[in-house]
């Protein structure tokens, strides 16, 4: 662990601050989990188990005592180690209630016979993936079975958007090993109205049998819908294959963009937390989007692209600047619509953004 020393230099300093994972890391991601404010760590290992270390901030109000920050491994108390053999992991509200839950993956398998046992309900033996629910008082329940994503999903990249602009994030899932006997379809799972998760795989056309290693929920031509885009094989000369592209053909559902510019807290804004409150045909709603670059073996734009459902307006849009502390609210936001917001400034400024159209002509592959 680095830290920045804000002189242009940084300090190694993970074993004073309380981290001490040992093993074959495969993920690492910040979120704060207890709604803090201190941005805390889960790390991804495969073969050693996982950690979740709280961030329990400075341990002085010394600014010049640089580096005596504190982590505690929380992860035994909590019991959000497994699985044991894991790749990608992040934090996200899949049920936007405002903190923020884990994901993290399996990926360990005897070969590619253990994804199809696991499709024709046979025992297999091989690793799931887990989904941590926070329960808004420090504690998660592991709520796997009941998500519906207690099966082998062998991800090595994976990252979340929303697929269809309800609200709701779902997850693209890219799976293989760089062993090319262990070669099987990529998956999509659709977030279900923040209780389950539906395998849309098939229907939606994502099913691409060659092994993902880096996955993008974007809205690349700027029409409102997140595209995505995956990187596919790299591990031997001999994995190579196509990378996909993805257009979103849009389901009718309304979006708003957001791009947030710290002053106070980094110009990025990572780590900002939003809530748009809308008014639904039968009741108004909350969705809540934390600022990051999504899963890990993958990144996602910093601009907030955020699906409205069928929201008739927006009522109020919040956001949490991490560092300053400030809070923003803002109720004159349109649907459909992309704004600028600075850190602190009273009033956030339309954004136009140029749309195109990607070709619909078929290209013929050399390799396929």
């Amino acid at each position: 662990m680095y830290r920045n020393n804000g002189d242009g230099t940084f300090t190694e300093c993970a074993l004073e601050a309380g981290i001490e994972a040992l093993g074959l890391i495969k993920a690492v991601h910040s979120g704060d989990y207890n709604n803090d404010g201190w941005p805390d760590l889960y790390i991804s290992s495969r073969g050693q188990g996982n950690h979740l270390y709280r961030n329990d901030g400075p341990q002085s109000l010394d600014k010049s005592l640089k580096g005596k920050w504190k982590f505690t491994d929380v992860t035994k108390v909590l019991g959000v180690g497994e699985p044991t053999f894991s790749f990608p992991a992040w934090f996200f509200d899949y049920d936007n209630d405002g903190w923020l839950d884990i994901f993290v993956s399996g990926y360990g398998v005897k070969n590619v016979g253990s994804v199809a046992a696991d499709y024709l309900g046979l025992p297999h033996g091989a690793e799931r993936p887990r989904l941590y629910h926070n329960n808004g008082n420090g504690t998660f329940t592991d709520v796997t079975k009941s998500a519906g994503l207690y099966r082998v999903l062998l991800a090595m990249s994976a990252n979340f958007g929303d697929l269809d602009n309800d609200g709701y994030l779902d997850m693209f899932l890219g799976t293989g090993a760089p062993d090319l006997t262990t070669l099987v379809p990529n998956r999509m799972m659709r977030n279900d109205g923040g209780k389950r998760f539906q395998d849309v795989t098939t229907s939606g056309g994502f099913g691409n049998v060659q092994k993902g290693h880096g996955i993008a929920f974007g809205d690349l031509d700027n029409d409102g819908d997140q595209d995505i885009y995956m990187s596919i094989g790299g591990a031997y000369e001999g994995d190579v294959y196509y990378n996909a592209l993805y257009e979103n053909p849009g389901h009718g559902n309304g979006w708003l963009k957001l791009k947030l510019v710290g002053v106070k807290s980094n110009r990025a804004a990572i780590g900002a937390r939003i809530k748009v409150t809308v008014d639904e045909p039968t009741s108004e709603r909350n969705i809540c989007k934390t600022v990051n670059s999504g899963g890990s073996f993958g990144a996602s734009p910093l601009r907030q692209e955020i699906g409205l459902g069928q929201a008739r307006s927006i009522r109020n849009v919040e956001i949490w600047w991490p560092t300053s502390g400030i809070r923003q609210n803002f109720t004159d936001l349109r649907a459909n619509q992309c704004y600028t917001i600075r850190e602190g400034d009273t009033n956030a400024v339309v954004t136009v953004l140029k749309k195109f159209t990607f070709t619909s002509q078929p290209v013929a592959h050399k390799h396929h």
